[in-house]
């Protein structure tokens, strides 16, 4: 469910918990049993994917604004109304 799957839900989780999500994936091995989709990937709270690799091994690295989530809760304060689990995921608070 990789292809179907694997950005969408990490992109969901990033924005109903404002916080950046990160989904680390081992690369592709044709000699393993099972075949990772690989595709590692960091999203900011607003969903918005920062950086998303492809099937081989690489190294990346990417610049987080840690202030954003507060930033974006200010913006829009779902925890308030109810809408975000109160410390559900520790989003580095």
């Amino acid at each position: 469910t990789g292809p179907a799957h694997w950005e969408l839900l990490f992109r969901a989780r990033a924005v109903d918990n404002q916080c950046f999500f990160v989904g680390v994936a081992s690369a592709q091995n044709p000699h393993a049993t099972y075949q990772s989709y690989g595709h590692s990937i960091a999203v900011s709270p607003w969903g918005r994917v920062l950086k998303q690799l492809d099937t081989v091994q690489a190294i990346e690295m990417v610049s987080l604004d840690l202030l954003e989530p507060e930033k974006l809760r200010q913006q829009m304060p779902l925890e308030k109304h109810g809408l975000r689990a109160k410390k559900a995921i520790n989003c580095g608070e």
